[in-house]
């Protein structure tokens, strides 16, 4: 007898081999290994368009998520003056907040949180590198301590505004490339480790300042592209397998430095190519819809985000994309911990990755109840 199990909405039969021939969207439960499965004809996955920024802009940063991100700073049309506009994403459309104190392009800056992240370095209005630093609490920018070494074209990690790390980049004009790397906790930078390649225009991934992945970028002599890759753990910087295709002004989201979206970037055309790093390789999946150099990134593998910057015609752009991973969501509810008072009209809270569902009526005697449900999305590839 045909048994099933109910996830989310769907009904998902439970058999004890997998399906020879699954059709696109088809989901099961294989009884024999206790595994729920899925099927996807999307295996590289895809991008759609996303809300327009208020401001064109190109060298600009972003952080957050695909669904609530920021983008600061970046050089406007029509000659790329310079500035310190921030913009919040609600994963429909933008809202102007506070600018930035110094306006800059080529900067770096924390990727993992729209509430909590630190823009740092880049080039000032006079062309010239800095190495100031500034913290964003979610409303505001405030001015805290400056790196050690003024830089841009850099890299950057982290997810808040205590923890972050910048990394290698361009010096003073004329000067070489900077190796070395620094390392923030919340009130001052320490320079660490140098990196193995000097480059400029390179991508960054990670959630703190001992664990992190820099790739691509252009050589030290700014003659070519590069495809290298090094992860940083801490400590020492170690080179490991490189992207498939060389590039520089990439974008490039990631929470850690296992799990990184590479995407867009100049290698030397503008080019849309998007690469996934899984903490072994890199695998090229879908490209985005509009080829863009010296763009913003924001998100994660499975969601990701592209803003704004340059098109092969050397517009500036607001246009954004959305990144949707390849695999199907399937979700669950698990039991939480109980409220400690017992109540009627339940409500609930979170994300579709991620929510709460608390109390409620009770039976039909209109008990009330105190249970907590979590439910989690689970992705499969």
């Amino acid at each position: 007898m045909t048994t099933y199990k109910t996830i989310r909405g769907t009904h998902i039969v439970s058999v004890t081999s997998d399906p020879p021939s699954p059709v696109n969207g088809q989901m099961w439960y294989n009884s024999t290994t206790r595994t729920i499965k899925g099927f996807t004809s999307n295996p590289v996955g895809s991008w759609a368009t996303g809300g327009s920024m208020n401001t064109a802009r190109a060298m600009l940063k972003g952080a957050g998520t695909q669904t609530a991100a920021i983008v600061f700073g970046g050089g406007q049309p029509p000659d790329g003056a310079r500035t310190g506009k921030t913009e919040q994403y609600n994963g429909s459309s933008f809202s102007e907040v506070n600018d930035m104190s110094t306006t800059r392009q080529q900067h770096a800056g924390t990727v993992g949180s729209y509430t909590s992240a630190l823009a740092f370095g880049g080039e000032n209005p006079g062309a010239t590198y800095i190495a100031n630093n500034e913290s964003w609490n979610g409303s505001s920018w405030t001015e805290v301590a400056d790196l050690n070494a003024a830089r841009y074209v850099h890299a950057g990690a982290g997810t808040d505004n205590t923890s972050a790390l910048a990394f290698t980049g361009g010096g003073d004009p004329g000067a070489a490339d900077i190796a070395n790397n620094e390392s923030w906790n919340g009130s001052a930078w320490t320079e660490v480790g140098d990196v193995n390649t000097k480059r400029g225009n390179p991508g960054g991934a990670g959630a703190s300042n001992t664990a992190a992945l820099l790739f691509g970028g252009y050589s030290e002599d700014e003659t070519a592209q590069q495809a290298k890759t090094e992860s940083w753990n801490g400590s020492t910087w170690t080179e490991v397998n490189d992207m498939n295709t060389a590039r520089s002004s990439i974008g490039s989201a990631g929470l850690t430095y296992t799990a990184a979206l590479s995407f867009g970037g100049q290698e030397p055309t503008v080019t849309g190519k998007t690469e996934s790093w899984n903490g072994t390789s890199w695998s090229e999946i879908a490209d985005l819809s509009t080829s863009r150099q010296n763009l913003a990134g924001a998100g994660s593998t499975s969601l990701g985000l592209a803003a704004g910057g340059r098109n092969p015609g050397t517009s500036r752009l607001t246009s954004t994309e959305e990144f949707t991973g390849a695999g199907l969501d399937i979700g669950a509810w698990t039991t939480g911990v109980a409220v400690n008072v017992a109540r009627s009209q339940g409500g609930g809270a979170g994300t579709r990755e991620a929510a709460l569902f608390f109390a409620g009526y009770g039976p039909s005697d209109g008990s009330t109840l105190n249970e907590v449900f979590k439910y989690s999305t689970v992705r499969l590839e």
